[in-house]
């Protein structure tokens, strides 16, 4: 389940608000010496300020295809490249474009609640197991139960917290 968590923190950092933030480009693929690389792995990326990063290629070669990778990233940037330094600039969002992120916030948050839900069917289950192969008693797996169901609603308010969190983030101008 707290991976669960982790994977959903991970996935709403990649989602764009109005600030900048290094977590928005590093997961772009750029094709580095024959093979499709992470942004991360072959440039520093940096917030220039808020409205906009900075990419230094560790390697002068680099420029063109990362410049490239931003571009077909389907992100809809437009990087400004002045000699080694890559400037990417963030435009506002709109009123409407708001709305759809926060619609795709809310898919990736239900994905997220129905993956615990689905943890915990996978553990009662395997406790229910356990009870009929007779190595935990019906008072054990009762009381496991409790637990494994107190653990879920607690999961699953840190989960309504984080989607509350950017909602708030991707309506504030």
């Amino acid at each position: 389940m707290g991976k669960t968590i982790e994977a959903l923190k991970s996935d709403l950092s990649k989602m764009r608000t109005g600030r900048a933030n290094t977590s928005l480009i590093e997961h772009i693929q750029v094709s580095a010496y024959g093979s499709d690389t992470p942004l991360n792995q072959v440039a520093n990326i940096s917030v220039g300020d808020a409205r906009s990063l900075t990419v230094t290629p560790w390697d002068r070669s680099m420029v063109k295809a990362i410049e490239k990778g931003i571009m077909d990233s389907g992100l809809g940037l437009n990087p400004v490249t002045a000699g080694e330094v890559i400037r990417v600039p963030l435009p506002p969002l709109t009123e409407e474009r708001r709305k759809e992120m926060i619609r795709l916030v809310r898919q990736e948050v239900e994905s997220s609640r129905v993956s615990v839900r689905n943890i915990r069917r996978d553990a009662n289950s395997d406790l229910k197991t356990l009870q009929k192969e007779k190595e935990i008693s019906e008072d054990d797996e009762r009381r496991a139960s409790e637990q494994i169901q107190k653990l879920t609603d607690k999961k699953i308010v840190e989960i309504d917290k984080l989607l509350e969190d950017k909602e708030k983030d991707l309506m504030e101008i």
